[in-house]
């Protein structure tokens, strides 16, 4: 695992990110005309019936309508030639066809839900919000137990294995998990729309996609892991600190496919508004793993392992939670949202590379950023690589309510996508921002208070304790920036804007705030503290332009794009159907 692991903001990609979107399956049909959404708007959503708005259709279409239907005044160019819409009535089948899935709020239900005030829907998204950020928190604090857990319990040896940890943990960071989750962030853009829309089996559909690309991509990883220590002392590391790095990089990656897949089934029951599935699965874990901690580091000489302990129990836990996962998939979540295993999941796969790859630049670059500051804390001694070990884990825990915060608001965001709503999916985003500024005081001010006690929890060293409390007040004002950065992360997320975000960190951490922080620390003698200071440069900075961003969002052409995107996938499936019956034909 990384001390890093969760400290990163789930991806946001350039204008053109939508046309990639768009272009899903060109290369099946010879060439695509990329639509016009500004200009030809009635061309893909057509117009709303006399004395009915747009968003009513949410409100009141049936319960039991089939799949593949459309909004009533979508133009028919978005639906098969079968598809139709009714309202129901008294003879209405109720068990006809499938339902269209949507993550039931009460006030999505009333008509007219997206004209209300934004006064109004500030406060009824605030409570969605909230409702939906909880359990996401709840999951992200108790797998990042997983890392702190190791952290404390290694900690406790000594400084050389803390430091070791820190090492080993950057390495995990900078070639595995940042970009694993870069690559998990395309399932943002992908995941919540298509369960609101009138094809809920896309869901199943994307990930199984993404499945392949996901273990397609474990292969250069694990040589890497595998070959780490000679590439850390080419790095100028010391050579006990490498070896022992290198040690817990060989045996944590026996978890590192069940961190790929839970990265992915993570976003397939959140998509679907099951955010407390991953919450009570990790609850089963979270102890498990302190136990095997514990055992394994510390416990009875029979079964203690020592430092290799650790990364083994975070390795047993991972392939626990994919295990419980896919048990709870399996026997108690609806197939509303599965698709059948078929050769569809292998097309389509340069969709997700490319946004991806642009959530790996925007994950991996503010990941790296970290690490190449652990890096840099390094150079200073072991006190300092300790003492970057504690800040970055405590930072990274109290980032876990920011993070899920914004979780809440790519799926929030998504959802309001799918059903046409772009008054209320900008009301969403603003006010995930404001509440990002809120949450932020609470570890600001704990920080502040316990500043000359808090590095205990990890490490009895009275120079790491001294050094952690000289730079806890900038690390209290740094939370106010990386919960903003967090979230507005996330709106960038549910538009399929990675690539823009990944031109945000890369300008923020390299062009600004790590030059800053290496001048400040080396050439200006400030040491940790000066590497900080480039750390919270960099955050204002990504804030501040982030927010503007997603300030001004134009969401109806949102939600022309999304119509865009299932009009491309409903031409796919209606090909396939007449493919399938020509094999059956002649067959």
């Amino acid at each position: 695992m990384s001390s890093t692991y969760a400290h990163y903001q789930g991806p946001s990609s350039l204008p053109s990110d939508y046309a990639i979107l768009s272009r899903i399956n060109a290369h099946r049909e010879g060439s695509f005309q990329d639509a016009e959404y500004d200009d030809d708007a009635t061309a893909i959503l057509g117009e709303p019936s006399a004395g009915r708005r747009r968003d009513s259709f949410v409100a009141t279409r049936p319960k039991k309508p089939s799949i593949g239907t459309y909004p009533e005044g979508t133009s028919s160019s978005l639906t098969s030639e079968s598809s139709s819409f009714k309202l129901p009535t008294e003879s209405t089948p109720l068990l006809s066809d499938p339902p269209i899935p949507r993550i039931e709020e009460p006030v999505d239900r009333e008509p007219g839900s997206d004209n209300e005030s934004n006064i109004v829907m500030f406060w009824e998204e605030l409570g969605i919000l909230a409702k939906y950020a909880f359990p996401v928190f709840g999951t992200h604090v108790l797998e990042y137990s997983l890392v702190i857990v190791s952290v404390i319990t290694i900690g406790h040896i000594s400084t050389t294995a803390l430091a070791a940890i820190s090492l080993g943990s950057m390495t995990a960071s900078v070639s595995g998990f940042s970009i694993i989750q870069g690559f998990a962030s395309a399932l943002d853009t992908m995941l919540p729309s298509a369960w609101t829309s009138p094809q809920p089996h896309l869901v199943g559909l994307w990930a199984q996609r993404m499945t392949v690309v996901m273990f397609a991509s474990l292969i250069p990883m694990f040589l890497i892991w595998f070959n780490a220590e000679s590439l850390l002392i080419l790095l100028k590391q010391d050579p006990e600190v490498a070896h022992l790095a290198a040690i817990y990089l060989r045996w944590v990656s026996l978890g590192l496919p069940a961190y790929a897949f839970n990265c992915i089934s993570r976003r397939y029951f959140q998509s679907q508004g099951l955010f407390a599935v991953p919450t009570r699965i990790v609850f089963i874990v979270a102890p498990a793993n302190a136990a095997l901690n514990y055992l394994l580091v510390w416990g009875p000489a029979p079964i203690r392992l020592g430092f290799i302990g650790a990364p083994i129990a975070t390795a047993i836990s991972f392939n626990l939670i994919a295990f419980l996962s896919v048990l709870y998939g399996v026997l108690y979540t609806p197939n509303t949202a599965w698709h059948p295993l078929s050769r569809r999941m292998f097309t389509s796969l340069g969709v997700l590379v490319n946004l991806g790859l642009s959530g790996v630049g925007q994950t991996a670059s503010e990941w790296w950023a970290w690490e190449l500051v652990a890096l840099a804390a390094s150079l200073l001694g072991p006190t300092a690589l300790a003492t970057q070990s504690v800040l970055l884990v405590s930072s990274s825990t109290t980032f876990q309510a920011p993070f899920a915060l914004s979780v809440a608001t790519a799926v929030r965001i998504g959802n309001l996508l799918g059903e046409f709503k772009p008054k209320r999916a900008g009301v969403a985003a603003s006010t995930s921002i404001v509440m990002a500024f809120l949450i932020a005081c609470f570890p600001s001010t704990l920080f502040l208070v316990f500043r000359d006690k808090w590095a205990y929890i990890f490490n009895n060293d009275p120079e790491v304790v001294k050094l952690v409390s000289s730079i806890m007040p900038l690390l209290a004002l740094f939370q106010v920036f990386d919960g903003t950065s967090a979230v507005t992360g996330g709106v960038l997320r549910a538009r399929g804007k990675q690539f823009v975000g990944a031109l945000l960190n890369l300008s923020a951490y390299y062009i600004f705030g790590i030059p800053l922080g290496i001048y400040l620390a080396f050439k200006q003698e400030l040491g940790l503290h000066g590497l900080w200071l480039g750390l919270t440069f960099s955050l204002v900075y990504s804030a501040v332009f982030g927010t503007w961003i997603a300030l001004r969002t134009d969401w109806d052409r949102e939600v022309r794009k999304v119509a865009q995107r299932l009009k491309e996938e409903d031409k796919v499936r209606m090909r396939d159907d007449m493919e399938r019956a020509e094999r059956e034909r002649h067959a």
